[in-house]
């Protein structure tokens, strides 16, 4: 018999899925109502807009890339679905997926430029080839110059065109509510996490395997999708088009506006959308009679917005909105999906990793200076010395964070020197960051799911399409219930649904190494886990790593604190000025004097 606690939770999610149907039963009634056309003509451009905007909430919001061009994709789809039309008598609705290859192939190339650029350059970038794009559309013969396209036809469903704005306005709703529905099942998926994880730094993603540099593209051009379509319904719904709403005036308008309703949330594109269109309806009605009918008044207002909404509330409105409604409690790990596939663990004492003469120059700089070790399977191996020692630098050698200048690391049978993060990751070895580099505001679940990026049905890089339409449903049952056991193997169960940011320092530690165990490595390498730790957190982590050796796991630490490794560790490698000056177990390393000498200064 259920519990009233599952009860409880069941009735909680009933009433949040029914809610959204509470709240839009009357935008649904309004084309039968006797509402005036105005009314119908703004939501039907805010429908559009927020096109646009959910988009913009998957590339800047979630994926943290910023974009001011996205107003030149919705000219793309406008554009070619009124040449085409217009021209050739095509289809309106044959343009849309002419207009739809155009932009794909557009923003694909444009992507794979621009994408790869960050901080300030990027929003340059899109100024670029947003303007880029609106002068062509102005100075083009076949487009009509500035002076546009004139006698789109309009859409038709079984015949009946779709003459007037309260004959558009459902088509134009239903795309907006698919649109948001395909974004939320990305984002809830294996390359949704992906996506998430890119704004948390490129480090971090791929070394959970994640193929950063495709996965921005794969982004950009999903906000060129949405934005093509929002296009194709303008140019039907207006039955002309011109160069003037492609610009970078609307460019920015509709960054603004997911910013203004919440950029990381898809709601939050809906209410901006919402929120700046009629606002700026309000304004070029009232600051005329104000201030006269000279100067862009509503310009000045938004810009003072702006200031106010960045200061005050840098999230947007919706996470103030949303809490006057019911929370989704999280999906319980299902326990009963198909376990993920598991690699063959080498033999116990073979050969795991051997680091051949590995050298590492920045420069005239000599950092790690031809340094050799092994290590064998299930041993745990501490890496030590001084600060400036050349420790972390021989790890990222390790993990593909840095190239070789020259000599050889190879793991098992392969030769690992020089592949990148997630070729690495991919051979079978896991890692923990020096500073803690988790999604703050993920669950702890989602957090450790992202290390099985590798693990599930579809290729690594792929599975978008089968996210956005949920085919990947019971890959996501097999890579949450790993992610589970993973949790649970590490002592966090208690902690599964709650927000990673909100762990202590010392969980966060122990949810990477959950996070590392979830790709299913046979090698873990850890950087610095104890810094920062109180003793008995120190102790528990300790007492981890002895259940995982014990388990099969190989470990190899980076570590400061020499009462931790002393206790933990089979056998330590230490160094000093980019060289190896000792290797062996604990008690010959405490009283061995080259490393009394570089550690005292002293061997007295």
């Amino acid at each position: 018999m259920p519990s009233m606690k599952h009860k409880e939770k069941n009735m909680h999610n009933q009433l949040h899925r029914l809610l959204p149907l509470v709240l839009l039963a009357p935008a649904a009634l309004l084309p039968v109502l006797p509402v005036p056309e105005y009314w119908i003509t703004l939501l039907n451009y805010i429908g559009l807009y927020s096109l646009v905007a959910i988009g913009l909430v998957l590339l800047t919001g979630v994926g943290g890339l910023t974009s001011f061009g996205q107003a030149a994709f919705v000219g793309i789809g406008a554009y070619v679905s009124g040449y085409l039309s217009t021209r050739y008598g095509v289809s309106p609705w044959l343009t849309l997926p002419a207009g739809l290859l155009i932009t794909v192939a557009a923003a694909y190339l444009i992507g794979l430029l621009t994408m790869r650029m960050s901080g300030h350059y990027l929003p340059l970038a899109t100024i670029a080839w947003g303007l880029s794009l609106y002068y062509l559309f102005g100075n083009l013969e076949f487009l009509g110059k500035h002076d546009g396209l004139n006698g789109i036809p309009p859409l038709a469903i079984f015949g009946r065109p779709l003459n007037a704005g309260r004959e558009m306005y459902y088509l134009i709703w239903l795309i907006v509510l698919l649109a948001a529905l395909a974004v939320t099942n990305l984002l809830n998926s294996r390359p949704g996490r992906a996506i998430r994880a890119l704004k948390g730094g490129v480090t971090m993603a791929e070394a959970m395997g994640v193929h950063t540099a495709w996965m921005k593209v794969v982004v950009f051009v999903f906000a060129a999708v949405l934005a093509c379509i929002s296009g194709w319904l303008y140019a039907h719904l207006q039955r002309a088009v011109n160069p003037t709403p492609f610009g970078l005036n609307y460019g920015i308008e509709y960054l603004f506006m997911a910013v203004v309703g919440g950029v990381a949330h898809v709601g939050g594109a809906v209410l901006g959308a919402s929120v700046l269109t009629i606002l700026k309806d309000l304004l070029q009605g009232v600051l005329p009679r104000l201030f006269g009918d000279n100067g862009n008044y509503d310009g000045i207002v938004f810009g003072i917005l702006l200031v106010l909404l960045l200061q005050y509330a840098k999230d947007g409105i919706w996470p103030y909105l949303r809490t006057w409604f019911p929370r989704r409690t999280p999906v319980d790990a299902p326990a009963d999906a198909v376990p993920l596939t598991v690699r063959k663990k080498p033999a116990r004492g073979s050969l795991l990793l051997d680091v051949k003469a590995a050298r590492k120059e920045f420069g005239g700089l000599v950092a790690v200076n031809d340094v050799s070790f092994q290590m064998r399977a299930g041993e745990i191996v501490g890496l030590i010395g001084p600060n400036g020692a050349g420790k972390s630098t021989t790890f990222n050698l390790v993990t593909g964070l840095l190239p070789l200048t020259r000599g050889e690391i190879r793991y098992r049978d392969d030769i690992v020197s020089n592949l990148t993060s997630r070729d690495i990751a991919q051979r079978g070895i896991g890692r923990t960051f020096q500073h803690v580099q988790l999604l703050p505001t993920m669950t702890v679940l989602e957090n450790v799911a992202l290390g099985a990026h590798l693990r599930g049905d579809f290729l690594p890089q792929g599975g978008v399409m089968a996210s956005v339409l949920r085919l990947n449903r019971n890959e996501e049952k097999k890579l949450l219930r790993e992610a589970a056991m993973q949790i649970k193997r590490v002592g966090l169960e208690r902690h599964m649904y709650d927000e990673a940011g909100s762990l202590a320092l010392g969980q966060q530690r122990i949810l990477e190494i959950a996070r590392a165990l979830c790709g299913d490595p046979a090698l873990l390498l850890l950087d610095e886990p104890a810094a920062g730790l109180r003793y008995k957190e120190k102790q528990a982590l300790a007492e981890l790593l002895r259940k995982l050796r014990a388990e099969g796991m190989s470990v190899l630490i980076v570590e400061h604190d020499m009462d931790f490794v002393m206790n933990l560790t089979d056998r330590l490698v230490v160094m000093e000025f980019g060289t190896r000056i000792a290797e062996g177990a604990p008690e010959k390393i405490q009283s061995d004097p080259a490393v009394l000498e570089a550690y005292l200064g002293s061997v007295a």
